[in-house]
């Protein structure tokens, strides 16, 4: 069973690299970089690439057995 954060969103987005950073799923923004580049990382259940992909409220971020829940902030 996955592990499942809420991360309160408190602006439009975020970038992917950061989420995983501010989710505390790795040390820094570079770190996030190279786990998203690598493909481990899927949003709403599709594999992302993109290292700077906008992440909204809403969405579903996952990364080997945590998903982060994506909310607005409130």
């Amino acid at each position: 069973m996955p592990e499942t954060l809420v991360f309160e969103l408190d602006r439009e987005h975020v970038e992917l690299n950061q989420l995983l950073k501010l989710a505390g799923l790795c040390d820094s923004g570079g770190a996030g970089k190279a786990i998203v580049a690598s493909g481990a990382v899927r949003v709403d259940g599709v594999v992302e690439l993109r290292r700077t992909c906008k992440i909204r409220a809403g969405q579903m971020v996952e990364l080997d057995d945590v998903r982060i829940e994506v909310v607005v902030a409130g």
